[in-house]
């Protein structure tokens, strides 16, 4: 006898379920049940990828949800639209009268909104409200885990159905479905008690197996798929309409879109709009109106328009670039006929799917735009989409750690050593002094591995929100975010792009800060395409030196590494050079070849003469997501659908299968038509390398407008520059330190933090740059206000500049510690003893005496310096190396500028701070440091084996040694590490943080 299982959580149940929806749904469909049903606790959290795998499968999916109610539970399933639209009323309203991943939920409310909803019920809540509510629609759950206390229900007048509840696919996840309970009740295992569950009976089980266990009701079994039957609704269901404008009578959507267009237009190209921009105004308009999707460019372009009018910095991106109506709606900045970019890549009639737009915004000031939002749309038809905040190696060491009882030294001991992303392997144990052979140890890995990518809570996406014609609210459940006046729905980016919603995306971009920040300064209107200039020689000889520390996108490592290589003197070379280094070209192979033929030291050619106009601008190489699918299209003869569904393989999350089901096709298909099958299978990893990470050209040429202008201020205007990017701070790679060192190399003055002359940012003084309060390390922001506030004249001691700005004893350890109390006369020593001197009652009643400071011996050079480090995150008295040099000359240690200059093939020994450490997917296990001294940087390339014998010097160390050979090809430098070593020459010198593994 077959049977559906209709109380299912899937890892979407946040520490409960032990299986994601879609192992679910195929376990299911494996053994051949009667249905499932996704029942997650208090949401739809996993319903969407169970549907999208049901749909692949063709398998019987039930909608549903356990619903909270006090102490007790009620399983709710959607029979029809109406009662899935009133499941996701009930949690709504419950979500949003309670604070974040809480939930307040009354049975009363419940069975105000049951029109089309069957509830399960089993025990503890008023069942004559319930028979009210839900008259034939109500059954009484007959629920069995071979448990000895469990009875069947005695409600003989409700239907009954056979149940039992399932928390992971195979019995085989029992051990982890422990752990996250652990997790969920912040208890160890030891101590969970009945928390946990007492048998592994709650996994999908086999009809044979479920028929044995209610052996004597086979009625109730049956109810099962009788249930099934009834619930037909089905996510497919759904019909979204994008909300409707506010226009003036008589006035169309489409009508007003055109008229706005053709505005633009004239705007855009007051020289006269030529035949092909006229022709592809009428195509873009023609398309957008056959799919109806006039009001979404009409919001964008509000959005737009009402960040003109706040002087606030936005530029759209995306495949929006590939638009026409885009340029000349103002969304986007990237004439698309001037870069041949693809419209049908952004929107096409045989997709009709949403389009992409993403609006980037000056950093301080989007949440401003988001109320925007929020007012012209209402509450109840706007609401943020949910980023899922998953495991990842160190946070499941961690949290696998705490409930299997290890204790925490041992814990952080090993995840101090992890990698962010990568798997962890049981070998690691042994670098850090434990046994991997000792089974709580191998346990303790083997959970952690398996729970990686598992949902640990619900986050807020960084501006994606949904917008609906009708309440967001009968789509999915919206809750209340961690931040004041933000709600945010149950389902993420890939969600609602599964089920073709549109989503509207206003993102954060520091980089637009900084530049808004340094146009201030300049007393510059805040328009960075008007104010720079593109064919500025100096800056695109500062690009090809590679002197880009703290500009937007072409500042890493690999980038400087590429920019000496590639030597930009363009604006598309500088789309290129943002794009090339990128997993798609570098698992494609495609990068050397490019180079080579740039260079002139290979010919260009073309696998195939079909192949040339899309090949040609890239020199016979491809380097865009463009350009692969044009190459399926025409190389492989994809038509425009299939074409698309390979875009979305590529960019599926962590899943090859589906990009290795185009392989053969692709390979066979070029070769074909005579293209190379070497060439054709590099064009096959390209593919599979965009699935992990795939960069648009539209993309890279949205961003490299940022890019240049980024540079431009940092050759033309380096002191407003670094001001800028200093108060932009944290952002990019760098360390306020690294920053201050690189300007101080351009002849940037500096003047220190002052609580007689600094404001709370940092500020231009006849054009150097005055370090503000916000780098006096935890200062509250408040009290750095208040002391510039109240400064209306000097503070001419300590005690009355407390009284004055209202300080308490923190905040003035942390004035002193940063030597910003420097001018009023004392040692930072000397000030810290007058801080802890000063009591409350001292500071409310100056007539008491002080207690005498005694003579404390002023800071060392070298203890200033590190002091200036650790405490406000830079030195203006120089680097931290800077006072060992003697120190390192003497044991043969040359500086970075040194190792510049030596040789190619020489070996010789550097030391350094190391302030980044990078482990990028496509480096064949290569690891890569960026060092550190008082002239510059220094670049060092760790081999597998190394990095793994030396693991833990080569992770945890600050102050770093390393011995290896030198380098030098087409201008880049690197020290190829051959082992490292601890440079005895400081001991006692404080940590500083670096950027590693990001």
């Amino acid at each position: 006898m077959n049977y559906a299982p209709l109380w299912c959580k899937s890892y979407g149940s946040f520490l409960e379920g032990a299986s994601s929806p879609e192992e679910l749904v195929e376990t299911a469909a494996a053994l051949k049940l009667g249905g499932l049903a996704i029942t997650d606790r208090d949401g739809f959290y996993g319903i969407v990828p169970a549907h999208m795998k049901a749909q692949e499968l063709k398998f019987p999916l039930v909608v549903g949800a356990q619903l909270s109610i006090g102490n007790d539970r009620l399983v709710v399933l959607a029979e029809n639209h109406e009662g899935y639209r009133n499941i996701c009323r009930i949690i709504t309203h419950a979500r949003l009268h309670a604070p974040k991943g809480e939930i307040h939920l009354e049975l009363s409310a419940v069975c105000q909104r049951s029109e089309g909803v069957l509830a399960l019920y089993h025990s503890g809540l008023n069942l004559d409200l319930l028979r009210e509510a839900f008259a034939n629609r109500l059954y009484v759950m007959n629920p069995r885990h071979q448990l000895p206390h469990e009875q069947a229900p005695k409600h003989k007048d409700l239907p009954r159905v056979a149940v039992h509840e399932v928390l992971y696919h195979h019995r085989q996840r029992r051990p982890l479905q422990d752990v996250l309970t652990c997790i969920r009740h912040k208890v160890t295992l030891a101590s969970a008690g009945r928390l946990i569950q007492p048998n592994a009976e709650h996994d999908l089980h086999t009809p044979e197996h479920f028929a044995r266990l209610f052996h004597d009701c086979p009625e109730d079994v049956a109810r099962s798929l009788e249930i099934v039957q009834r619930c037909q609704f089905s996510m497919a269901q759904l019909r979204y309409v994008y909300p409707a404008e506010h226009l003036a009578p008589g006035t169309t959507v489409q009508g007003r879109l055109e008229e706005l267009s053709w505005a633009g237009a004239h705007r855009r190209y007051p020289e006269g709009i030529t035949a092909d921009i006229n022709s592809l105004l009428h195509k873009e308009l023609k398309i957008i109106a056959q799919l109806n999707y006039g009001g979404y460019f009409l919001t964008l372009h509000d959005l737009v328009e009402f960040c003109k009018r706040e002087n606030i910095l936005c530029q759209g991106r995306g495949s929006a670039a590939n638009s026409v109506v885009c340029f000349c709606l103002g969304i986007t900045a990237v004439d698309p006929t001037k870069v041949d970019l693809l419209f049908e890549r952004f929107l096409s009639l045989e997709r009709a799917e949403p389009p992409d737009i993403d609006l980037d915004i000056a950093h301080q000031d989007r949440e401003k735009v988001i109320q925007y939002l929020y007012k012209i749309y209402g509450r109840h038809k706007a609401a943020m989409v949910a980023n899922l905040i998953r495991y990842r190696p160190r946070s499941a060491m961690r949290d696998v750690g705490k409930a299997l009882g290890l204790d925490v030294l041992t814990v952080e001991r090993l995840t101090n050593v992890m990698s962010t992303y990568q798997t962890t392997p049981v070998e690691r144990l042994q670098e850090v002094g434990l046994n991997p052979d000792l089974p709580l140890h191998r346990h303790w890995m083997n959970l952690t591995n398996e729970i990686l990518g598992f949902p640990r809570h619900l986050g807020i996406h960084p501006g994606g929100f949904l917008l609906g014609h009708e309440p967001v609210s009968d789509l999915v459940p919206i809750e209340n975010a961690r931040m004041a006046d933000r709600t945010v729905i149950q389902w993420d980016k890939r969600d609602i792009e599964a089920l073709g919603l549109f989503k509207v995306d206003l993102l954060a971009l520091g980089a637009l800060s900084l530049i808004q920040r340094c146009f201030d300064l300049l007393k510059q209107p805040r328009d960075m395409y008007a104010v720079t200039r593109r064919d500025d020689p100096k800056t695109w000889d500062m690009l090809e030196r590679a002197e880009t520390i703290g500009t937007f996108q072409v500042e890493s490592r690999a980038q400087m590494t590429m920019l000496a290589r590639l030597r930009p003197r363009t604006f598309y070379d500088l789309v290129i050079q943002i794009s090339i280094v990128r997993p798609g070209p570098i698992s494609g192979g495609m990068v050397h070849p490019y180079l080579r033929r740039r260079n002139g030291e290979e010919e260009i050619s073309y696998p195939h003469p079909c192949l040339e106009p899309i090949l040609r601008k890239t020199l016979g190489v491809p380097l865009f997501q463009e350009q692969v699918i044009k190459l399926a299209m025409v190389a492989a003869d994809y038509t425009g659908g299939e074409a698309d569904q390979l875009r979305r393989d590529m960019g599926a999350w962590k899943s090859s299968s589906k990009l290795d089901s185009h392989r053969e096709r692709i390979i066979t298909a070029m070769m074909k038509k005579g293209i190379p099958q070497e060439f054709a299978e590099r064009v096959f990893e390209q593919i599979r390398g965009f699935g992990e990470y795939g960069f648009p050209e539209s993309h890279a040429a949205s961003f490299a407008l940022i890019a240049y202008v980024t540079c431009w201020m940092k050759c033309n205007h380096p002191a407003e520059f670094v001001c800028s990017l200093l108060n932009s701070q944290p952002m990019g790679f760098y360390s306020p330190l690294t920053i201050i060192q690189d300007a101080k190399r351009s002849k940037v003055q500096f003047l220190p933090i002052d609580i007689a002359v600094s404001e709370w940012d940092c500020t231009m003084e006849q054009g150097a740059v005055r370090m503000g309060l916000r780098y006096v390390k935890s200062l509250n922001e408040m009290a750095g206000r208040r002391i510039v506030a109240r400064r209306r004249t000097p503070y001419a001691t300590m005690e009355e500049m407390a009284r004055r700005a209202d300080l308490d004893r923190n905040d003035l350890n942390c004035l002193a510690r940063a030597g910003a109390l420097n001018s009023l006369g004392k040692s930072r020593r000397a000030q810290l003893w007058a801080a802890a001197a000063m009591t409350t009652a001292a500071r409310d009643c100056p007539w008491l005496d002080a207690e005498p400071s005694p003579d404390l011996p002023e800071l060392s050079p070298t203890q200033s310096i590190w002091w200036d480090c650790k405490y406000s995150a830079h030195s203006l008295q120089g680097h931290p190396l800077s006072t060992f040099r003697a120190q390192l000359r003497a044991m043969g240690l040359p500086t970075a500028e040194q190792v510049r200059e030596a040789r190619h093939g020489i070996r010789l020994s550097y030391a350094g701070l190391v302030i980044c450490r990078q482990h990028p997917d496509t480096a064949k296990g290569f690891t890569f440091f960026t060092m550190e001294d008082e002239t510059g940087l220094v670049n060092v390339v760790v081999k597998p084996q190394l990095f793994m014998d030396q693991n833990i010097i080569a992770r945890t160390a600050g102050l770093l040694g390393v011995t290896g050979k030198l380098e030098c090809h087409d201008n880049v430098i690197h020290l190829i590490a051959e082992t490292f070593f601890q440079p005895d020459v400081a001991p006692d010198l404080p940590h500083l943080p670096s950027r590693d593994f990001h």
